[in-house]
């Protein structure tokens, strides 16, 4: 009997063994599993992380593109009109001389002078609501934003240093933008 309760002992040794053997394994398992769905959870985190952050960079850069477009296309209509009104102002620049001229002349052309002027009139109207806007030169401090110098004149007196004397030709703005700078004489 002992040989059969040693052999039992034995048994149940083994038998405990083996039970922590796989109760190990098993535990091992399960922390590989633990480890194996900890690791796929970090890997979906950081692949979200990067989707939204793709995301979020997409939607900026389309925002960005929608802005650009949308001012291009505002600049280009503020300024479709400028290279015509461009070609207007020397235009401009013949009527102010033919009512100068008119105005100086004698005898009966009090018609040809009234015509001439109410085209100037209607032409001018028209190019100021589009944006047309002389540049006051005469008796103003020289502002090279505005006006160029082609000739230098000894003023007068203190006062009128660095004013302008003369305008040679008239300049424009068109929308704030200068598209003719006033070419005028300037007292030294």
């Amino acid at each position: 009997m002992k040989s059969k309760n040693k052999e039992k002992e034995t048994n149940h040794k083994e038998d405990k063994e083996k039970e922590i053997k796989t109760d190990s394994a098993a535990g091992q398992e399960g922390s590989a599993e633990q480890n194996l769905s900890q690791e796929q959870e970090s890997g979906d985190t950081a692949k979200l992380a990067e989707l939204n952050d793709r995301y979020l960079r997409l939607v900026a850069e389309f925002d960005n593109y929608r802005r650009r477009t949308a001012k291009e296309r505002m600049d280009l209509v503020v300024n479709a009109a400028e290279e015509t009104i461009k070609g207007l102002l020397p235009v401009l620049d013949d009527f102010e001389r033919a009512i100068q001229v008119l105005s100086k002349s004698e005898g009966d052309i009090k018609a040809a002078l009234e015509g001439t002027e109410l085209i100037f009139n209607k032409l001018m109207v028209y190019l100021i609501s589009k944006g047309l806007k002389r540049i006051e030169a005469a008796g103003e401090l020289l502002d090279t934003d505005f006006h160029e110098a082609v000739a230098q004149f000894p003023a007068e007196g203190e006062d009128k240093k660095n004013r302008i004397i003369d305008v040679v030709q008239q300049g424009y703005t068109l929308n704030g933008k200068v598209i003719r700078f006033a070419k005028v004489v300037v007292g030294v």
